[in-house]
């Protein structure tokens, strides 16, 4: 069973409660919920992890490829600055997708740039909770293929 990991960068822990205007009014429960059930609707295990503190991002995105296929990470705030962050995505051999819930183009423009959006296989903004199932979706197939290719 492939199993992938969904890490959510700072402040998305106050999901529901912070700027409903921009973020919508689910929480962090019903985002995690909602990916778990479509990989155990697709047959994989679904971990969600959300910190404030760059380090244990970093620890998490160095120790996931002893037990993940791919990674799906809203670096949220650190997207725009964190080479820290960066440099530990590009240290790892997994497919990793980057996902933000509102339109980052479309906000101040600080938000328009991405430290990390180099180094993964592709970034999914301004959809919303679903840019999380489409980026896993594309990371099952893409896992499944390898499979089918060794």
């Amino acid at each position: 069973m492939h199993h992938f990991l969904v890490i959510n960068g700072p402040n998305l822990n106050a999901l529901g409660q912070r700027e409903p205007t921009i973020y919508g009014n689910k929480t962090l429960d019903s985002l995690e919920n909602e990916v778990k059930t479509f990989g155990k609707e697709r047959g994989c295990h679904v971990t969600c992890v959300q910190s404030n503190y760059e380090g244990k991002i970093i620890d998490w995105i160095h120790d996931a490829p002893k037990q993940y296929q791919g990674i799906v990470i809203n670096p949220a705030a650190f997207t725009h600055y964190s080479i820290a962050i960066r440099d530990a995505l590009s240290s790892i051999d997994l497919p990793v997708v980057e996902v933000h819930i509102s339109n980052v183009h479309q906000r101040e423009a600080f938000r328009h740039k991405s430290v990390t959006a180099p180094v993964v296989i592709g970034q999914i903004v301004g959809l919303g909770f679903k840019g999380y199932i489409y980026a896993l979706d594309y990371l099952l197939k893409t896992v499944q293929k390898e499979d089918k290719n060794i």
